[in-house]
């Protein structure tokens, strides 16, 4: 059984989706605050995340920070009752997967969760299958350790970050569709997860800026390219 980490402070709408979730098949923990959360995280071991994000304690990007340094790989979705582009650019930069804004159906959840696991699971699958390490230039990509080198210089990427910087070199001096990056990535190719992409496409850009051979073009209304030159 798929076990769950569920961190919501309040209390009546946790246990709600904690049992909704359990009905369907799932092993759910619930946690009241992010402190309890980050605990049962360091004790215990979970298949997936769910994080409020305004939180008594630890709010939940901060939760996630932290998980994320303990655990790059371990899927993430954040609750919200804020839609503002801001937040959900800021999970995702928190190393989030996924998020989802209250009020919500517990059947959109339940499809959320499906679907975050089924990506991850698939991505998992195609390790053996593609390199864990690129050298680009004067860049040393390592994917299982979301670490690059810059000449001397050791950078840590987040997840999201490493996940993108990995499709781009599989297709190097190839375009990398759009479309087939927000499916594989975030899932669905919606304004706010596009939005979110741009956001890691420019701060990959300014990694780059120390090898003028490196670029990463737009193609219009298709895609990108990750250009190598000798």
């Amino acid at each position: 059984m798929t076990r769950i980490l569920l961190v919501e402070d309040e209390a009546n709408f946790g246990a709600v989706l904690r049992d909704y979730l359990q009905m369907n098949q799932f092993d759910v923990t619930l946690c009241k605050d992010g402190e309890e959360g980050l605990k049962a995280f360091r004790t215990e071991a979970f298949r997936l995340i769910i994080l409020d994000v305004m939180m008594p304690k630890k709010d939940g990007f901060t939760v996630a920070e932290e998980i994320r340094k303990i655990n790059s790989d371990i899927p993430i979705i954040f609750l919200t009752a804020r839609s503002m582009q801001e937040d959900v650019v800021k999970g995702f930069q928190m190393g989030g997967d996924d998020y989802i804004t209250k009020p919500f159906h517990s059947e959109e959840l339940l499809l959320r969760i499906k679907a975050v696991l089924k990506r991850t699971e698939s991505q998992s699958t195609e390790v053996e299958e593609v390199p864990d390490e690129f050298s680009f230039g004067m860049f040393h990509f390592n994917y299982r350790l979301h670490t690059i080198k810059d000449g001397s210089e050791l950078h840590k990427l987040s997840p999201k970050e490493a996940d993108l910087l990995r499709l781009l070199l599989i297709h190097k001096n190839d375009l990398l569709p759009r479309e087939k990056a927000l499916q594989a990535l975030w899932g669905d190719d919606n304004y706010f997860n596009a939005r979110s992409m741009d956001v890691f496409i420019s701060k990959l850009r300014k990694r780059f800026k120390p090898d003028p051979r490196i670029k990463i073009e737009n193609v219009h209304s298709r895609g990108f390219r990750l250009v190598v030159g000798e």
